[in-house]
């Protein structure tokens, strides 16, 4: 037995001796093209309003959507079946339904380029699984069309009702059309400005850019790149537009390792999520942590009224010791006990007293 543990021991500080230089090993060197991008060359959203037909009576209510039986109307008369007011109001459309059509057109997208398409019901259609987009003009914020969609709806999700009883499966009013859309008219992209080329980090970071700067100067030769500020670059680039391609071909597929991450916490308050990274540290402190919950509960038809109770644990007082890596952080913050959305008070707390180094960012 003795044999046997000496060997586990001796077996175990030999993998602990491997992967000890994994941890100590810096931050990896990552692409210029994933830390910066190039000036002007970025999506353009595209948003238009159609028609999904051919439901299983899952489309909108027309009484109280009349905008589906307007659009119904206006699209039979460019058809040459004109209705009259009256005939249009008493439409009954269950197998329609209203929706918004939204893409992205990408960066130098031409004429027949396949696109794809997000459709989104605007009305009480209960579901979009099994329709067909027709012919749907999609704008950009200039009010041009740039893209025409039209296809079947692909809905991830399914769901059934009955006897007043309905069970769903994701979500049933929303879908995409894979290369659902064909470009009609390319959107102007130019890549860079005369002699130069801008590219904007992700970050503002000064570091970073000094590094990208050194990487493209040690490269290409000096001079060719000169950091404006901490987000943008510029870069001297040949005036030819072809050799300008292989010359940020070469560039954005160069390696540099980035400046140190700043410290942040990341609080989400609608889903609770609390996010940070590794360099966020604790300094000593004390908090005092109690729960607060709120039950409603409605009473049966026969004993009317409403149940509410608030319930109060009596809270303790901890101490929280000084954390050097985010492991002694998580297990400090574990201690108290609290679930997400207590840690969103808790957090705030040690940053207005000072105790949570590291920036907390609220979205």
């Amino acid at each position: 037995m003795k044999q046997f543990c000496g060997k586990w021991f001796r077996q175990a500080a030999i993998v602990a001796g491997c992967l000890l230089p994994l941890w100590s090993q810096p931050a990896l060197a990552e692409r210029i093209k994933d830390l910066a991008s190039v000036q002007g060359v970025r999506n353009n959203q595209l948003i238009g309003y159609g028609i999904v037909v051919g439901l299983d009576n899952s489309g909108d209510q027309t009484t109280q959507t009349p905008f589906t039986t307007q659009a119904i109307a206006n699209m039979l008369s460019q058809m040459g079946v004109n209705l009259s007011t009256d005939q249009a109001a008493k439409l009954q459309l269950k197998n329609v339904a209203a929706v918004m059509v939204t893409a992205n057109l990408p960066a130098f997208a031409r004429p027949g380029q396949p696109i794809d398409v997000t459709v989104s019901s605007m009305g009480n259609a209960k579901s979009l699984r099994g329709g067909t987009l027709l012919m749907t003009p999609l704008k950009g914020a200039d009010g041009q069309v740039y893209a025409m969609a039209q296809g079947n709806v692909l809905v991830g999700g399914a769901g059934a009702s009955s006897g007043g009883s309905r069970v769903v499966v994701n979500h049933l009013s929303a879908g995409r059309i894979p290369a659902g859309a064909t470009v009609e008219r390319a959107v102007p992209t130019p890549v860079g400005q005369g002699a130069f080329v801008y590219y904007e980090l992700g970050d503002t970071d000064f570091g970073t850019a000094k590094n990208i700067v050194d990487a493209i100067n040690g490269t290409m030769g000096p001079g060719t790149a000169q950091a404006v500020d901490g987000r943008q670059i510029r870069v001297r680039a040949p005036e030819d537009p072809d050799a300008r391609v292989g010359f940020m071909g070469r560039l954005e597929n160069l390696e540099v390792r980035p400046a140190a991450s700043v410290a942040k916490v990341i609080v989400n308050p609608r889903t609770g999520s609390v996010v940070m990274n590794q360099r966020v540290t604790l300094d000593a402190c004390a908090v005092a942590h109690g729960n607060l919950s709120v039950v409603v509960g409605e009473q049966p038809l026969y004993q009317p009224g409403t149940d509410i109770q608030v319930k109060q644990d009596s809270g303790s007082l901890m101490n929280v010791k000084a954390g050097a890596n985010l492991a002694d952080v998580v297990k400090a913050l574990n201690a108290l006990g609290a679930n997400p959305m207590d840690l969103l008070a808790i957090l705030q707390a040690m940053k207005a007293a000072g105790a949570l180094r590291a920036d907390l960012e609220i979205i």
